[in-house]
């Protein structure tokens, strides 16, 4: 699997980690499952109390017999619309705005403008119903892990022509905050992430969430807008 693909998929892990930021409004699509739009409503609740959250995570990728081909571990910060993402090798940055994806082996970033960004799942469309817009989704039940009580929700994209098939949601049943996901493409591979901890207000400031530069000395920039 090229870098890019892999980067393509943190986007997605990014996005949904931000569940929790988008309260769902809209009707609720056919075929969805009520109970399972009232566990993301209530997720998205207890989110919206967080001041610029941030997280550390581990990310995963295995292929269609369960391999394993990759694990790192990153750290996420957001706020409102904003997020920055690191992990081992690369950089996801947006201002609600412009998006900058760095490539460090490379010492290459590209640009783009969030609006006309296409393909890809970002924090911000999930601020406009995301899931009511782009899946169909329902509970499938609980399991016990890490002493928690987890509550399983299946995402089907709408859209047939998604790179995934099925992604699945586990929220922490009490705390009502999202505890891992996993992603299965249609090339066969499986990734998955999980939260190792999270807190509520990080004090970050705008600057981390916009590509600086002056702090990347020799950077390529690749500006798509």
């Amino acid at each position: 699997m090229s870098t890019m693909k892999r980067f393509a998929t943190l986007v997605f892990a990014v996005a949904a980690l931000s569940v929790q930021a988008q309260k769902v409004t809209s009707n609720n699509p056919v075929n969805s499952d009520p109970e399972a739009k009232k566990i993301l409503d209530a997720v998205s609740t207890r989110f919206r109390s967080f001041s610029a959250p941030s997280a550390s995570f581990t990310y995963k990728i295995e292929n269609a017999q369960g391999k394993s081909l990759s694990a790192k571990k990153g750290t996420v910060v957001m706020k409102g619309q904003k997020y920055h993402v690191t992990i081992p090798g690369m950089e996801l940055f947006s201002d609600g705005k412009l998006s900058w994806s760095y490539d460090r082996s490379a010492n290459e970033v590209t640009v783009k403008d969030v609006e006309t960004a296409t393909g890809e799942i970002t924090p911000q469309k999930l601020f406009t119903n995301f899931y009511d817009r782009d899946f169909l989704y329902k509970l499938n039940g609980e399991k016990k892990e890490a002493g928690k009580t987890l509550q399983e929700i299946e995402l089907t994209p709408t859209n047939k022509t998604r790179p995934y098939h099925k992604v699945y949601l586990w929220i922490d049943k009490s705390a009502k905050t999202f505890y891992s996901a996993r992603i299965l493409n249609k090339d066969g591979n499986r990734y998955s992430y999980t939260i190792n901890s999270m807190k509520p207000a990080s004090g970050a400031s705008d600057a981390e969430f916009v590509f600086n530069k002056a702090k990347f000395p020799g950077v390529e920039v690749v500006d798509l807008r």
